[in-house]
């Protein structure tokens, strides 16, 4: 007889919603990974996690948590440390491995430093080319197109691919409006690639190609914008290289459970990492439960893996009531 899932008979508190830039998506992953534990038998309760979390989990006497935030808040770092502070065991990163892979300058050197290929970049700050004077003076050092992007959003929110000087100024007044430092990215040409990684493995891969410039936060939530192939159309040879290249981006950045690793893949099959996401999507539109649902596991299924992994990260037993 199979052993039964750790939290069956525990209350399962799903946080969603937030207070960051990806409060609807959010909500939307929350309300489907809830709907899904509730089908499969779990006690649930869905949290709008607001600035009183404290007292929501202490109230509804939480056993342990399935974070399903997206942003700030939520995927950086905050919420983690709360809950280990509360004795709250939770899904995803822990402190430290939220922080760095919310911080794309960072998490982009661990990548380097790992050996894994990643776009040349430089870091500003927006104490020093945040004046409408220093952004219309600023040019970049690696000519057109590059890509500007807030530090620490996720969702391609405040991205723009910029083509001439002209627009670069504009282009960096928006991604300074959600981040405090902001990354000027060579721009790479080639194929958007998305891997899956549950534990120590490659659950799969995704093409993604968007009518849009590019995979931009309209194409990942509206429905018709984007053309999903999965599995990638890939050579073989590639996609093992992918894969692994995937489960070392989930390692190096410590990520615990689910992570999404994103990539762009040349017309020389070099492939070039741009992000880890420890809190993917859940919704009807999102990557890894497409992913999941083609390696023959039903997206109940996969909220459920992803719960079994729940955990303190820092040492703690869990709290008692």
């Amino acid at each position: 007889m199979a052993a039964e899932h750790p939290w069956k008979k525990k209350k399962v508190g799903v946080l969603m919603g937030g207070l960051s830039s990806e409060r609807d998506v959010s909500l939307r992953s929350g309300k489907a990974i809830s709907g899904a534990l509730k089908g499969l038998g779990y006690t649930v309760v869905d949290i709008d996690a607001g600035r009183d979390l404290a007292q929501v989990l202490t109230q509804k006497k939480v056993d342990v948590v399935f974070n399903a935030l997206h942003g700030k808040y939520g995927e950086d770092g905050c919420v983690q440390g709360l809950l280990e502070i509360a004795g709250i065991p939770y899904t995803g990163p822990g402190v430290t491995s939220a922080a760095i892979s919310m911080d794309k300058a960072a998490a982009k050197k661990i990548f380097r430093a790992a050996g894994l290929t990643e776009a040349p970049f430089v870091e500003l700050d927006i104490r020093q080319y945040g004046t409408p004077a220093a952004t219309k003076a600023y040019n970049s050092p690696f000519g057109y197109p590059v890509v500007v992007k807030p530090n620490d959003e996720g969702s391609s929110v405040g991205v723009s691919i910029v083509k001439t000087r002209a627009k670069l100024a504009v282009a960096l007044r928006e991604a300074f409006g959600y981040s405090q430092k902001v990354l000027v990215e060579r721009y790479v040409k080639g194929r958007e690639i998305a891997v899956a990684v549950l534990g120590d493995r490659a659950l799969g891969t995704v093409e993604i190609r968007t009518r849009r410039e590019f995979y931009d936060y309209k194409a990942k939530y509206t429905k018709g914008e984007t053309e999903y192939l999965v599995p990638a159309p890939l050579d073989t040879v590639v996609e093992h290289r992918l894969s692994a290249d995937a489960i070392l981006a989930h390692k190096v950045t410590g990520c615990d459970g689910l992570s999404r690793i994103d990539f762009i893949v040349t017309d020389t099959f070099e492939n070039y990492v741009l992000e880890v996401n420890t809190l993917p999507g859940m919704t009807e539109l999102s990557l890894v439960p497409k992913i999941a649902a083609r390696a023959g596991i039903p997206f109940p299924q996969l909220c459920e893996r992803i719960l079994d992994t729940a955990s303190l990260k820092l040492g703690g037993k869990g709290k008692t009531r």
